[in-house]
């Protein structure tokens, strides 16, 4: 669920949507989202001074509360 969030949101964001993927990498106590957009629309993901990647972090973080498991968001370029 968590994934198709971050996926939805990015993909709202950019001028290139087919470039958004969202890999999960599992741990036992965590869950990494890897996010990977266009070079060109990294600028849109982040935001100026990154308000948008931390909006997009506390949205996850809201979703992923129910499961009890820690959520972390990385925008990889």
């Amino acid at each position: 669920m968590e994934k198709d969030l971050i996926e939805y949101i990015a993909k709202s964001l950019v001028e290139d949507p087919s470039q958004v993927t969202v890999n999960v990498v599992e741990g036992e106590k965590s869950t990494i989202l890897e996010l990977r957009v266009a070079e060109a629309d990294i600028g849109k993901v982040i935001g100026k001074h990154g308000r948008i990647a931390k909006a997009m972090r506390t949205v996850l973080l809201a979703a992923a509360a129910r499961t009890g498991k820690h959520t972390v968001l990385e925008i990889l370029d």
